[in-house]
């Protein structure tokens, strides 16, 4: 049975696990005031589609591991260029950083609140 987790618990382990991943530029935006999809989006981005499975996958094994917490909907695969990882409140958004750059959801969503993550990286 799934556990209370707190946004910020989650967000920790997301980031911890893209980061050791070496995930680039990974990006923490508060849209909770701004849309009613989520209350938080993570950004990161990735040099190729296997590193970006490899993230996505990273993401997922952790949450699993340390807060039996399983996303929701996963958009997305093998060989994609950007998969979305939903676990409800926070969104994970794992580019190849053209795809990340073509988008720009940083621009998008620039309205929101960026989390300072630096407690979480190395």
């Amino acid at each position: 049975m799934a556990q209370e987790l707190s946004h910020e618990k989650m967000l920790e382990i997301i980031v911890k696990a893209l980061d050791d991943k070496k995930a680039e530029d990974i990006r923490v935006i508060k849209v909770r005031d701004l849309t009613i999809i989520a209350d938080y989006f993570v950004i990161a981005g990735a040099s190729s589609n296997t590193q970006t499975r490899a993230l996505a996958d990273e993401v997922e094994y952790q949450l699993k591991e340390q807060a039996q917490t399983a996303p929701a909907q996963v958009q997305g695969n093998n060989g994609s260029n950007w998969i979305i990882l939903d676990y409800h409140d926070v969104i994970v958004h794992v580019f190849h950083n053209e795809q990340r750059e073509f988008y720009s959801l940083e621009r998008l969503w620039s309205d929101g609140e960026e989390i300072d993550i630096s407690k979480w990286t190395k």
